[in-house]
């Protein structure tokens, strides 16, 4: 079933990926896999799926959306909802016995008030100041623990610079590490009962070994890479993409020189052109910024560039150089064809941002077709 565009997800790269993860983390520390996102792109019940297959059963979601298709898919584990939920959905938390995040004071009040237990994991704001409760607040953390229907299973924090080799971003990780373990015990000192704790994000298992969690919560690394081709090298040259993203050629059409093609004019011959019509577009992922020949896909394990400019739903190849290519022909946009391969970092790079975006856009009209 590879119609008109589909991903290709391989099951031996996700397996590899678990496998390499868990030789990383210290012992007693297990894999909170996260699947926000979409699974960044791979398709969430099923990549979930698969990953319980492969023995990894607690998860992270953006959304009580999110953590409820998780149980309806048979996920049995901790499903940690990262962001925040609105009121009128703690009713889904409860029915889908998610673990919601305290992200600050007054939420932990509201949560409360519901009046029924929940779950909770309370987040620590030791310096990146978007969710959490101060590091140095402890008697609100003290007051959190003693809400009688909050169950607090869980501490965790967020390593905001630990993408970066610059010294100022290694200090301050540090820093946040050493503000978190030193609100963990002042919180023991009290007598309260913390238990799971979790720090490491994909970069963080690699640069951070030592630290003993509870879990590290792993997202772009399960995925086969970390955001950028650099870092991907210089900490986990091991990790396989899982993700291959192809399209049909829709249509080939010959220009003679001066003609033009695409919206505003935006191609124009200057020889005897061959142009495929490919059937995916921005609608799909594929970011407007690879036009006028800034991006390439892989046909017939050649790359082609991008004519023009990028369409909603469709793109513009010149295959000139390709003369076999035929209507009905598989190009690829992130994946190998022959000896050349395009990574999702690699277009990442041409675009100004991270691997992490490009995958999260791959759209929902793409078939996702898990392969051996």
């Amino acid at each position: 079933m590879k119609d008109r565009a589909w991903l290709e997800l391989s099951r031996p790269a996700l397996a590899h990926n678990v496998a390499l993860l868990r030789a990383q983390l210290p012992q007693g520390c297990d894999l909170m896999a996260v699947v926000k996102g979409n699974a960044y792109g791979h398709g969430l019940p099923a990549a979930a799926l698969e990953l319980c297959r492969l023995g990894v059963h607690d998860f992270c979601v953006a959304t009580a959306e999110e953590g409820a298709e998780l149980r309806r898919q048979g996920a049995r584990g901790t499903i940690l909802v990262l962001g925040y939920t609105n009121p009128s959905q703690f009713l889904l938390l409860e029915a889908a016995r998610l673990t919601q995040t305290v992200v600050d004071a007054d939420y932990a009040a509201a949560l409360n008030a519901y009046g029924r237990p929940l779950d909770v994991h309370v987040k620590l704001d030791t310096g990146m100041h978007r969710l959490g409760i101060p590091w140095q607040e402890g008697e609100t953390l003290e007051r959190i623990f003693r809400y009688p229907n909050l169950r607090v299973k869980g501490l965790f924090t967020h390593l905001c610079a630990d993408d970066s080799q610059d010294q100022e971003a290694v200090d301050f990780s540090r820093e946040q590490i050493r503000r978190f373990y030193r609100a963990v015990d002042g919180l023991r000192a009290c007598g309260l009962p913390v238990s799971d704790l979790h720090i490491q994000s994909s970069y963080g298992v690699f640069r951070h070994r030592d630290l003993r969690c509870r879990y590290a919560r792993v997202g772009i690394a399960l995925y086969g890479m970390l955001s950028t081709t650099e870092d991907t090298a210089a900490y986990a040259p091991g990790l396989r993409p899982v993700l291959s993203a192809r399209a049909r050629v829709g249509a080939v059409h010959t220009l003679v020189p001066g003609e033009h093609a695409g919206y505003g004019l935006g191609f124009t011959a200057r020889r005897p052109t061959r142009l495929a019509a490919v059937t995916m577009g921005y609608a799909d992922g594929v970011p407007r910024a690879l036009s006028q020949g800034r991006g390439a896909m892989l046909l017939h394990g050649v790359r082609c560039p991008i004519a023009g400019m990028v369409c909603m739903d469709q793109l513009l190849l010149d295959v000139t150089e390709v003369p076999q290519v035929r209507q009905g022909d598989a190009a690829t946009f992130i994946g190998s064809d022959g000896g050349e391969i395009i990574t999702a970092c690699a277009v990442a790079e041409q675009c100004g941002t991270i691997a992490n975006e490009i995958l999260a856009h791959m759209g929902d009209r793409f078939q996702r077709l898990w392969v051996e």
